[in-house]
Formats: structure tokens, C-alpha cells, sequence
């Protein structure tokens, strides 16, 4: 509990909202151009940087990308996070749905839920399911 209150004390670091989000793919280096990335990233043009590197042994590259103007740190904030405000959230995505059509040549979803009758327990799982797509974890 303490960590929490601590976080949502101090906000976001201007470095933290200014940081490189990066994700590795089984891809060679000279397999990807920073100009002929797939669409998702596409679509953000000149609003990010992009930078691709060789990944750690020689184990495909690295695609990493941030804002060229850092978001405001209050964008980033835990509320902002918690409520989908953060606008690093959609680069994440981006950067995770590039990495799957890279890879599968498909963006991967989650599968929809077996059942047709909604319960308390399948709305918490679809909540936390789209929340999950701007943070990337559940």
C-alpha cells in the first residue's frame, strides 16, 4: 500500500514520459527500415521517433519509439493510467500490434469469452481484458 501512495505521490519522472518503449522481433536487422514499419506505427508519422537496433545476441531486432514532444507528466500519472488518458498507451499498443504483424503477419487478439450469458466475473475479465491492450500487462 505504501508503494502505491508513493507512486501516486511523486507522478510520473519527466525521464519516465520521455523514455524509449522497445520490442524486440525475429526479424534481421536488414529486414526493417524505419520508414517501412507496419501500419500501426505508421499511422503515428512524424509524432514519434524510431530507432532499430540489432537485438542481444543475435537474437532478431529491436524497434524502439517515443514521442518527439514528451506527452505533459501529468498525462502519465496513475490516475491517467488507470482511467486509459495516457497517451503512451496507444504507442504501446502500436508498438505491440507492429511487433505481431511483424512476426505472425496478424495482429493477435485476445479470444472472445466462451459463454453468451454476461456474469459479474466476465465483466471484470473484458474490463481488465481492454485495459490490458494500453498497459500490456493484465
Amino acid at each position: 500500500m505504501f508503494v502505491l501512495r508513493t507512486m501516486a505521490a511523486r507522478g510520473a519522472e519527466p525521464d519516465d514520459v520521455h523514455r524509449w518503449l522497445v520490442v524486440t522481433v525475429q526479424r534481421g536487422p536488414g529486414d526493417l527500415q524505419p520508414d517501412k514499419l507496419p501500419t500501426p506505427l505508421q499511422d503515428y508519422g512524424d509524432r514519434i521517433e524510431t530507432r532499430l537496433s540489432p537485438a542481444p545476441g543475435d537474437r532478431g531486432t529491436e524497434i524502439a519509439v517515443r514521442f518527439r514532444q514528451p506527452p505533459p507528466a501529468q498525462s502519465a500519472s496513475v490516475g491517467a493510467r488507470i482511467t486509459g488518458d495516457d497517451p503512451r498507451q496507444g504507442l504501446r499498443l502500436a508498438l505491440r500490434e507492429a511487433k505481431s504483424l511483424l512476426e505472425t503477419g496478424e495482429i493477435m487478439r485476445a479470444d472472445a469469452p466462451s459463454t453468451t450469458r454476461s456474469t459479474p466475473g466476465g465483466k471484470l475479465i473484458g474490463l481488465m481484458s481492454r485495459r490490458a491492450d494500453g498497459e500490456g500487462v493484465l
